[in-house]
């Protein structure tokens, strides 16, 4: 995987500001690392590969939080609108981290709030944004992956790859990796061409949802409704 991104030419972060995403579509794939190296193969020459410090493969450590009968989570599992996640995420090569709260609307369209973990203002942040009592939350499931900013040459798209999940469940004690797993999500202006999905048809991977926090419960806590995930961890067993 490193020896495959050392060949991409390199975008710094101040660079990265010039993407302007004005009509963005978000689309998520699932694949296995054996295709995401043939993926990584044919974007060569149409993508550059964000650096920061000289690394590519960055370190990132998640937790979640959910209320203790899992408000989250059910409504997720049970596909409401109006539902939300909450997160601390810590980028942990750069040694930040922030509470990110993650709404999606009626209209299907997520919105991302957050404030650094660190600020006074934390439960005032959570007061404004939830839709629960902030004093109901509590840590639910730990994970932790590497990924890979992709920035195609025309600046209108960004491309994230996620490899080396792993969970560790706060409640159960239970946990589990996903070494053979890639999870793909395109960010891109919806009106131009994107040079990545002619490849990914090609290598017949399919757009599809996944919630690292649902899939982690689901794998990690036996108490949990898993039904309406079914088909997406058939797809983590056959990979597997």
């Amino acid at each position: 995987m490193n020896a495959l991104i050392s060949k991409f030419q390199p975008i710094s972060l101040s660079e990265m500001g010039g993407i302007k995403l004005m009509n963005r579509t978000d689309t998520k794939f699932v694949t296995s690392i054996d295709k995401l190296m043939q993926l990584l193969q044919m974007a060569g020459d149409e993508y550059r590969v964000q650096e920061i410090d000289g690394k590519r493969n960055m370190s990132y450590a998640t937790i979640y939080y959910d209320s203790k009968d899992y408000a989250f989570y059910n409504a997720h599992h049970d596909g409401h609108a109006g539902r939300q996640k909450v997160r601390v995420r810590s980028y942990v090569d750069s040694h930040l981290s922030f509470l990110e709260v993650k709404t999606k609307d009626n209209h299907g369209k997520t919105y991302k709030s957050r404030i650094s973990a660190d600020d006074a203002l934390v439960q005032d942040f959570l007061k404004q944004v939830l839709h629960i009592d902030p004093q109901l939350l509590e840590q639910k499931i730990e994970n932790c992956f590497h990924r890979i900013t992709l920035v195609n040459k025309a600046m209108t798209e960004r491309l994230t790859i996620d490899t080396d999940l792993s969970f560790q469940n706060l409640t159960t004690g239970k946990k589990c990796s996903l070494p053979k797993l890639a999870i793909i999500e395109l960010k891109r202006d919806g009106l131009r061409p994107s040079p990545i999905l002619p490849m990914l048809r090609e290598l017949r991977i399919h757009p599809g949802g996944f919630s690292k926090y649902c899939i982690g419960e689901a794998l990690t806590n036996p108490s949990l409704r898993t039904n309406r995930l079914k088909p997406r961890l058939q797809q983590l067993k056959k990979i597997s």
